[in-house]
């Protein structure tokens, strides 16, 4: 069985999606469609903007699920999911991809996403660190003893964890990683404390957008962040969508249950091939693949 899985935050790199927009007209059309919406020029940054115009939270969500969708709509034919994932961001990817949602609903919650998660993060100082090598138990008992905020919020693969939380906390939670023995336990180059209870202003913010947009049923499966199982009914996905912000992202386990039921094949759709390399971690035995047009 097919799974395609699309990537989140991080993905990004300056000229992606110049390859799509030149060869295809409908990428050109979306592209074109998709500054109309935004009303500014995505385009612009992502073709040849700077690496620090890119990094922008307002910018590189909308960029990244453009470059995922669009991807999937040039595939045509070739696109077609027996189920689909996203890692966190790339939820809304997947769920446009597989005609949840439309592409101009989809943008423009995204867009909402972004605005409302970096005004959640000049709220209060925080952020994010990489934990390697130890077991989420570890992890998450050493989070429970630091004081402040400080959560697991992105289990990526086995061995490898993101916490978030604010910025004291997540040094003292470092220093304590370590000395149980962490390979590495490392600050992340990002604006805030993304997937932690420092992101209720965005979730209530999101809500509403959400709860105010049209969800269709679809044939095939999103197994999301937040439960990790199929889920096909629009009011279960919208519920999931909206927790996502503030829950963690269970990557690891949602990939386990794909391939439970029967995922041989999972095709990356997007920039970057991050997300093969965390589903080979976590199962060697299986397919991996970029969503590539011919």
């Amino acid at each position: 069985m097919n799974a395609y899985i699309f990537p989140g935050q991080g993905a990004q790199f300056v000229g992606m999606g110049l390859d799509l927009y030149e060869k295809y007209p409908l990428a050109q059309e979306l592209f074109e469609q998709a500054n109309d919406i935004l009303g500014f020029n995505i385009t612009d940054i992502m073709f040849e903007g700077t690496p620090e115009d890119l990094k922008q939270t307002k910018v590189t969500q909308p960029a990244i699920f453009l470059h995922s969708v669009i991807l999937s709509k040039v595939m045509g034919d070739n696109f077609k999911p027996d189920m689909v994932a996203g890692h966190s961001l790339g939820e809304f990817s997947a769920l446009v991809a597989n005609g949840v949602l439309n592409f101009e609903d989809g943008l423009k919650l995204v867009s909402q996403r972004a605005l409302a998660m970096q005004k959640a993060c000049e709220l209060q100082p925080s952020t994010m660190a990489a934990v390697l090598g130890l077991d989420d138990d570890v992890v998450e008992n050493v989070c429970a003893e630091t004081d402040g905020i400080v959560v697991a919020a992105n289990y990526n693969c086995p061995g490898q964890l993101v916490i978030s939380g604010e910025v004291e906390a997540i040094h003292t939670a470092c220093e304590k990683l370590k000395e149980a023995g962490a390979r590495r336990a490392l600050v992340l180059p990002v604006g805030g404390a993304f997937h932690s209870p420092l992101m209720e202003p965005a979730r209530e913010e999101l809500a509403a957008a959400i709860s105010e947009t049209v969800f269709n049923t679809s044939s095939s499966p999103i197994y999301q962040n937040v439960s990790t199982t199929a889920v096909v009914d629009s009011e279960e996905i919208k519920n999931n969508l909206i927790s996502q912000l503030t829950a963690p992202v269970k990557w690891t386990q949602s990939v386990q249950n794909m391939i439970k039921d029967g995922a041989t094949l999972f095709t990356e759709v997007g920039p970057g091939k991050v997300l093969q390399g965390l589903v080979k971690k976590i199962d060697k035995s299986t397919d991996t693949t970029s969503g590539l047009v011919e």
